[in-house]
């Protein structure tokens, strides 16, 4: 009897990250606590905040206070959990009441949402409060929204591709001839 030895002589291992990789006290404190929960209870909603709390900061990414209003309407009496800084958002006029659990609040986002009547938590007192996570709504932020993503995909050029090309300079020698406007030949 054989032994599967698969892709690469059988040495696959698993990517992606194991423990946390910042010097923060807290960050590590809370990354073996909810370490523990995973481990400890069969709820899914640990392992998720395992993971996000060792995930690296850009896919951490900030969640605004309208973003977060929006995605919150219609669960009263639930707490949105966010694993990442919560923003305050200027456009915003008016701030529901609701309460909201995160690793970090702006000093504006925190007075707005007190200020609304509701209320906010950090992770370790969430899973005191729910240590199942019954009655969360685990929410993030837009991760791809960074400026970087906007140069990943499809080669720039490449029919129905919206990447945006690596250019030196936008003057209107750059990357403005044939294949950028109609009466260079052709528009893609």
């Amino acid at each position: 009897m054989g032994i599967d030895i698969g892709r690469a002589g059988g040495r696959i291992r698993k990517s992606g990250r194991k423990t946390c990789k910042s010097d923060n006290p807290y960050m590590r404190l809370l990354t073996k606590l909810f370490k523990f929960l995973a481990r400890r209870t069969d709820s899914n909603f640990n392992k998720a905040i395992h993971k996000r709390l060792i995930a690296p900061r850009r896919i951490r990414a900030p969640l605004s206070l309208s973003r977060l209003a929006k995605f919150m309407t219609g669960k009263d009496g639930k707490v949105g959990v966010i694993v990442a800084t919560v923003t305050d958002d200027i456009r915003m006029i008016e701030c529901p009441k609701m309460s909201v659990c995160a690793l970090h609040f702006t000093e504006r986002a925190r007075a707005r949402i007190k200020k609304a009547g509701g209320e906010c938590i950090t992770l370790d007192q969430l899973a005191l409060r729910a240590p199942k996570g019954s009655g969360c709504v685990l929410l993030r932020g837009p991760t791809k929204a960074r400026k970087a993503e906007r140069y990943f995909g499809k080669a720039p050029g490449v029919p129905n591709s919206t990447t945006r090309p690596r250019v030196r300079s936008k003057g209107r020698k750059f990357e403005k001839a044939r294949g950028r406007r109609k009466s260079r030949g052709y528009k893609v």
